[in-house]
């Protein structure tokens, strides 16, 4: 069924009295589409990320679905606590996966049906399958890489299938892999690894990420980059790994290498544009970001790799009825293509790319998927120039940077550890 028929029915609606299909009985891209004439009426919240929570996207989702869209944008920790604790406070949960250790437990997030997502053959492997595409695996023994919880075992089941099921807990529309940020401009080398973060000529310059389970990691790739420490997995520390990690960290911060430590992605943005921080944990639409304000940025393709992590939507336990099909709606229309162009656009790559290519010009997909050289002056979705004709993505392809991601975000077997661990190093 095409966007625009879709549409259209999803506006105008059935007549009073058609008849409802069964949404179980639907298979992928085929199946029809329940609509009823007060989809209008319905009005969709959605919990999530700064990074994703964007009213430019709202507004083209409210146009081309016919029903309300709330978006709420919170820091990662607030957005994790309130789909566990509040889950009356949300229709849609936009989250990591690396949470759904801690989110899926609480039964909060009902198991979602694949053979109603159309596009769901589309997805890259990455994500059901480990692979950067057939024969070709990713890394994911270190951290919860997103294939090892993209599966639940059953309808009604809060466990992680190992091999592919007829249902999901979330479905996925974003993923990148994370490395430093850093300008140029006040930078007087290239930065090339981890370690450059800890280098005494960046004192009071350089910040980290202040979400324990991704500044942790963060912290042990660079001091495994120093040859201070190694891990067996960096996802899954020890007790005693925790301990010498956080000492590590406490010694830096008592010396006076950091400047701040953020939590949002603004956060991270106005550190960097102010120039209080040359070097830190970055994402990679935060750079996009600064480079849009004409402010020089590099995402620094690091010798030792990347830290990848993946994001999806999942749906609150409380949905159902023409609430719960209008959230299918929602999730099929985030894989159509559009929120893959315009989310690639600032940096991330989509879940569905060979949609989001049909919503991008050759000469974006050459420079942000293939790594060549910019044709053309390359343009974030908001319409202000981050990167001059000639210029190359940093780190390359698709193939060469997410073939080199090392390690996954990741939950913790000794998370409660960790955040008390992380927490003496914030307030030291």
């Amino acid at each position: 069924m095409s966007n625009i028929s879709r549409r259209k029915l999803i506006t105008n609606g059935l007549a009073a009295g058609g008849a409802m299909l069964a949404a179980s009985s639907c298979s992928p891209k085929t199946g029809p589409t329940i609509i009823t004439n007060k989809i209008q009426d319905v009005t969709l919240r959605l919990i999530g990320s700064g990074a994703a929570q964007i009213n430019d996207i709202r507004v083209q989702a409210e146009k081309d679905l016919g029903f309300k869209i709330n978006m709420r944008a919170l820091s990662t920790a607030e957005n994790i606590q309130i789909a566990i604790t509040q889950p009356k406070q949300y229709d849609i949960f936009d989250g990591e996966y690396f949470s759904l250790p801690l989110v899926v437990p609480s039964g909060n997030l009902q198991a979602i049906n694949v053979k109603r997502i159309r596009e769901f053959d589309t997805i890259t492997p990455i994500f059901t399958t480990g692979e950067l595409f057939p024969g070709a695996r990713v890394n994911t023994s270190q951290g919860t890489a997103p294939r090892k919880v993209v599966f639940l075992k059953g309808k009604d089941s809060t466990e992680f299938a190992p091999e592919p099921t007829d249902w999901a807990t979330m479905i996925p529309f974003q993923y990148n892999a994370d490395t430093l940020g850093y300008r140029p401009d006040l930078v007087d080398s290239k930065i090339e690894s981890w370690a450059d973060l800890f280098d005494p000529k960046f004192k009071g310059k350089t910040s980290l990420l202040d979400i324990p389970s991704i500044g942790i990691m963060d912290a042990a790739m660079i001091m495994e980059s120093m040859g201070l420490l190694e891990f067996g997995d960096k996802g899954n520390m020890t007790k005693a790994e925790l301990d010498k990690v956080t000492n590590i960290l406490i010694e830096q911060k008592q010396a006076g290498q950091f400047r701040a430590f953020w939590k949002t992605f603004d956060e991270s943005v106005n550190l960097m544009s102010s120039g209080e921080v040359v070097l830190q944990s970055m994402w990679s639409p935060a750079v996009t970001a600064v480079k849009a304000r004409g402010i020089p940025c590099v995402y620094a393709p690091l010798k030792e790799g990347y830290r990848g992590w993946g994001g999806g939507l999942g749906l609150s336990k409380n949905l159902s009825g023409i609430k719960l099909d209008a959230a299918y709606e929602y999730l099929n229309w985030m894989l159509d293509g559009w929120v893959g162009g315009f989310l690639s656009r600032q940096g991330y790559y989509s879940a569905a790319p060979v949609n989001a290519r049909k919503f991008m010009k050759p000469e974006e997909w050459d420079f942000w998927y293939e790594g060549k050289p910019a044709a053309i002056d390359m343009i974030d979705p908001f319409g202000k120039k981050i990167e001059s004709k000639g210029a190359i993505r940093d780190g390359g392809s698709f193939t060469e940077r997410m073939g080199n991601v090392v390690c996954w975000n990741s939950f913790m077997p000794q998370q409660v550890y960790l955040v008390y661990k992380w927490t003496e190093f914030i307030v030291a």
